[in-house]
């Protein structure tokens, strides 16, 4: 039994959505009761308690669209690499890196971000892996690491052409070996889907493929119209748009994840919301890679169910959501833009992705909720209360104000101590990894 209080409790429930001095109550992996922090500990005086110190505490956050494989990228430098578009940054960047992954380094990547997540309190995580250096048994390393450090987490990895036919058979048998064991999984920590990396790199010959393996009572996660390239040469190799091709091959519907959606059309987002298709949004990807802005806002408008991720770019769910804030009102020139959209998407829209994959309910605190709770170390200077909690969030808070982190009850982190590892050497054993990738990527440059 485990009480968290003595904070300001956003539940992010229907009722009672902000307590001024509050507490949850956890019992085994589950909420139990959220309520005045006094009641609370008289209820249960023998429970364990973490004292949020006048902090916030609120659900754990949710990433819709990771790339655990990215990881060691940070501060990378390859011979040669001076992209001047798109396709030149997944080739010599990420396609680069994916190739030169070795089984060991697949799992202290997914180690080091799992890491991160803990520190930005990221309880639930969607990724999608790729290194088609070694395909066969990566997605089972990925689980391993989030296994041992406690993160609920669904993975796919990215089916492809782009490494020849033998390589995205591989792939897709990988996916489908994973889904089979994950959907034997009882925990409700580990779910599977059909990873696919984008309509260009993909042949209906896969596609076909795909269709025949993939197991039933799961969805794809993929990539469309990240970029203007994936368009163009879906119109003219198929003669059809993105989402019209996807939605000919049997590939949308409610299990469905489409990541970044930049270059699609009202008739699109018709097709999307008609077959209860989900959508990732990744803000700062876009803006880094100069892809575009995505119509996020026109998506939500419409009742897609939208969410937000990284896309690996950072592990910071409050950094991608300042940065989605910024982007629309900027894009739309429109200073409204994206106040209750952004927030809407992180805290209603990736909980209901979560709960097309895991069962019990994520991202809310109430009785029957998983529970996944976070404590912020947060002192806010203008009053807070339940209908300006969004801007001290937004305006106030960011990953590095995590102190706490607990995950299926289990308590990952507490006032910044990572409980779950020996976190100075699993760094150390990281640190080596990204540098024995460094030195192979270059030397066969």
């Amino acid at each position: 039994m485990l009480i968290i209080g003595n904070g300001k409790v956003i539940t992010r429930n229907d009722e009672n959505t902000f307590l001024e001095n509050g507490a949850v109550a956890i019992s085994g992996n589950e909420i139990l009761e959220t309520g005045e922090t006094e009641k609370i500990r008289k209820t249960w005086p023998d429970a364990e308690f973490i004292d949020a110190k006048g902090g916030v505490i609120m659900p754990g956050l949710i990433n819709a669209h990771e790339h655990i494989y990215s990881s060691f990228a940070r501060g990378l430098s390859i011979n040669g690499y001076d992209p001047k578009g798109f396709l030149d940054i997944l080739d010599g960047m990420w396609w680069t890196i994916d190739r030169h992954l070795t089984l060991s380094q697949t799992r202290l990547s997914a180690c080091a971000t799992y890491l991160d997540c803990i520190r930005n309190g990221v309880t639930t995580v969607f990724d999608h892996h790729a290194s088609f250096g070694h395909i066969e048994g990566s997605l089972f390393e990925i689980e391993a690491a989030a296994k041992e450090l406690g993160i609920r987490t669904c993975l796919c990895y990215e089916v492809s052409d782009r490494d020849g036919m033998e390589k995205s058979r591989q792939s897709v048998m990988e996916n489908v070996n994973f889904i089979n064991h994950a959907l034997q999984d009882d925990s409700d920590m580990i779910a599977g889907m059909m990873g696919m990396h984008a309509s260009f790199t993909i042949s209906d010959e896969t596609m076909a493929f795909v269709n025949e393996v993939k197991p039933e009572g799961v969805g794809y996660h993929i990539h469309v119209a990240e970029g203007i390239e994936d368009l163009h040469q879906c119109l003219k190799a198929h003669g059809k748009r993105i989402v019209d091709r996807l939605y000919d091959w049997n590939i949308l519907g409610p299990k469905t994840l489409l990541g970044h959606c930049i270059y699609i059309n009202p008739h699109e987002m018709d097709l999307i919301k008609e077959t209860d298709t989900m959508v990732v949004h990744n803000p700062e990807s876009n803006m880094g890679n100069a892809c575009g802005c995505p119509p996020t806002m026109e998506l939500v408008h419409r009742g897609v169910l939208t969410g937000l991720g990284t896309d690996g770019y950072t592990h910071d769910m409050f950094e991608s959501w300042k940065v989605a804030n910024i982007l629309h009102k900027h894009h739309l020139c429109d200073p409204n833009a994206a106040w209750s959209e952004i927030p809407q998407m992180l805290f209603e829209g990736n909980r209901r992705i979560a709960g097309r994959y895991f069962r019990k309910e994520t991202g809310v605190l109430k009785k029957g909720a998983a529970a996944d709770v976070i404590v912020l170390e947060y002192d806010p200077l203008t009053p807070m209360h339940a209908l300006n909690t969004n801007g001290h969030l937004l305006f106030g808070c960011c990953g590095r104000n995590v102190v706490t982190t607990v995950c299926n009850g289990k308590v990952l982190m507490k006032d910044r101590e990572v409980l779950v590892c020996d976190e100075e050497k699993l760094m150390a054993d990281c640190r080596q990894a990204a540098r024995e990738l460094a030195d192979d990527i270059n030397s066969a440059k």
